[in-house]
C-alpha cells in the first residue's frame, strides 16, 4: 500500500530548571550565589532519507518527542541539553500545521532539514539574578516547555515526467515497457490505485517515470481520489499525455484531464506536454489515428503514436521526452532557511476574561503566550519568584487591566495551569 499522507504529533524538550545553590567553601563564610542554569531542551526536526518512498513509517507511530534538558547544578554547573528527536521522511514531503494549515517546509534535497518545533530554553540559576542590591538572591526559573502541535504530511512524488490520462490508457503497461517497475496491470478501469515510479535509460541519458492513477472528469473536486493523485503532478517537469485509442472520444479525453490539471492547480498546464495516441496494435486505432493526428496538429501539437504492449514507437517517444527533460532549465535550488510569511504573532499580547461563578466571587482567566510562558517558568517555591511574577505582570499591562475590570482582593487569578489569590502578596 501506498501512503502518501499523515498526521503526527510533535513535542520539543522542556528546558531544565535553575536551581538555587550557594558557595560553601572553607574560608569563604559568605559565598556568593551559585546555582547553575537549567539545560535547553531537544528540538523536534524532519530530516529527508532517501531510504524512504511513502510515509508508511508514520502509520504505526505517530508522537515523537524530544528530551528535555537537564536540571542546573551548585558550582554554576550548567546543565546538558537535550537530545533532539530526528524524524526520517521521504523526498518530497511537504509538512503543514494541521490545526491553522500553515505551511511549514517543503523537504526535497537528501539531508534538508527543518526545526517542526523548538525546545524549552533552560530556566536560570539564582546567580543569573544577583545584583549589586541583591547578591544573595533566592529565586530560580524553571525551564520553559518546548512546543507542541499536530502536523500534516503530504508526499508528492518527485519524478522528472509524469504519464497522466483516463483509466485504462495505458499509462501502467508504458511504465512497465521501458523502465524495471513492475505495476499491477489489467484490462479494466482503475487497475492501478497508487502513484508508481520507474527509471528509464535512453541512450546516455536517464530520468525518473511516475505513473499517475487515472484522472476522472470532476478529479480537481476529489471525485476518483483526484486530490490524493493530481498532486503528484506537480513536481514532475514534463507530462507524457496518454489517449486511449479505443475511447469514444480520446480527444474528448484529452480535452477533459487538461481541464482537470487546470482547475486544480493553473502551473500544470503550462508545463511542456507530449501528447500519445496508444493501442496501435488494434486495426481500428490505426484506422482513427490519421484523424487524431490531423486534429492535434490543427491546435499546434505534435503528437504521437504508440503501442505500449509490442513498444512500437517507444523508443522514439522517450528519445524525445529526454530531449524536453534536458532542454529544460534545472530546478530552482533548496534555500537551506525556508521562509514562511505571515504575520508575526505579538506574544506580549494577552486577554483578561472574567467567568462568573454560581456563588462567591468571580475567576478571571488571563491569557497570553508570554505569560503562560512566565507562570510555567515561576518556581513558587521561593518568595522572590513570587515578587518577581508581580513586577512583570505589572510591566506587561496585566495588573491595570484586572484593576480596571473589577478585580478584588480575594479573587481567583487563572493562568494556564496556575490559580492565584490576588492581594497584596502572592
Amino acid at each position: 500500500m501506498f501512503f502518501d499522507e499523515a498526521r503526527i504529533h510533535v513535542r520539543a524538550g522542556d528546558g531544565g530548571n535553575g536551581v538555587v545553590a550557594f558557595r560553601r567553601e572553607k574560608y569563604v563564610p559568605l559565598g556568593g550565589p551559585s546555582g547553575g542554569n537549567g539545560g535547553k531542551g531537544g528540538d523536534v526536526s524532519l530530516i529527508v532519507d532517501l531510504h524512504g518512498n511513502t510515509l508508511i513509517n508514520f502509520k504505526k507511530r505517530i508522537h515523537f518527542r524530544a528530551r528535555r534538558g537537564d536540571h542546573g547544578r551548585g558550582k554554576n554547573q550548567q546543565g546538558k541539553s537535550g537530545e533532539d528527536c530526528l524524524i526520517a521522511v521521504p523526498p518530497g514531503t511537504v509538512v503543514y500545521d494541521a490545526d491553522s494549515g500553515e505551511l511549514l517546509a517543503d523537504l526535497v534535497e537528501p539531508g534538508q532539514q527543518a526545526v517542526v518545533a523548538h525546545g524549552g530554553r533552560g530556566g536560570r540559576g539564582n546567580a543569573a539574578f544577583a545584583t549589586s542590591t541583591n547578591q544573595a538572591p533566592r529565586l530560580a526559573e524553571n525551564g520553559a516547555p518546548g512546543e507542541s502541535r499536530w502536523l500534516r504530511l503530504e508526499l508528492k512524488l518527485i519524478a522528472d515526467v509524469g504519464i497522466v490520462g483516463v483509466p485504462n490508457a495505458g499509462k501502467s503497461t508504458l511504465l512497465a515497457a521501458v523502465s524495471a517497475a513492475r505495476p499491477k496491470i489489467a484490462d479494466y478501469p482503475f487497475t492501478t490505485l497508487v502513484p508508481n515510479l520507474g527509471v528509464t535509460v535512453v541512450d546516455d541519458r536517464d530520468f525518473v517515470l511516475a505513473d499517475i492513477p487515472g484522472l476522472i472528469e470532476g478529479a480537481h473536486t476529489g471525485a476518483g481520489l483526484g486530490h490524493a493523485f493530481l498532486r503528484h503532478i506537480e513536481r514532475c517537469r514534463v507530462l507524457v499525455h496518454l489517449l486511449n485509442g479505443i475511447s469514444p472520444d480520446p480527444l474528448g479525453d484529452r480535452d477533459a484531464i487538461n481541464q482537470e490539471l487546470q482547475l486544480f492547480n493553473p502551473a500544470l498546464a503550462d508545463k511542456p506536454q507530449v501528447v500519445v495516441l496508444n493501442k496501435m496494435d488494434l486495426t481500428e486505432v490505426r484506422e482513427l489515428w490519421p484523424r487524431v493526428q490531423h486534429s492535434l496538429q490543427q491546435n499546434g501539437l505534435e503528437p504521437m503514436a504508440i503501442s505500449a504492449v509490442t513498444g512500437e514507437g517507444v523508443t522514439v517517444l522517450m528519445r524525445r521526452v529526454a530531449g524536453l527533460v534536458e532542454a529544460l532549465p534545472p530546478p530552482p535550488a533548496v534555500e537551506e532557511d525556508m521562509v514562511v510569511f505571515g504575520l508575526p504573532e505579538d506574544e506580549a499580547a494577552f486577554v483578561v476574561e472574567r467567568e462568573g461563578r454560581p456563588a462567591g466571587r468571580p475567576n478571571w482567566r488571563v491569557r497570553g503566550k508570554r505569560i503562560e510562558r512566565v507562570v510555567k517558568m515561576t518556581n513558587w517555591d521561593y518568595y522572590e519568584a513570587a515578587l518577581r511574577f508581580q513586577r512583570i505582570l505589572e510591566a506587561m499591562g496585566i495588573t491595570q487591566a484586572l484593576e480596571e475590570g473589577g478585580v478584588q482582593e480575594g479573587d481567583t487569578i487563572i493562568i494556564g495551569d496556575v490559580e492565584l489569590t490576588w492581594g497584596e502578596v502572592w
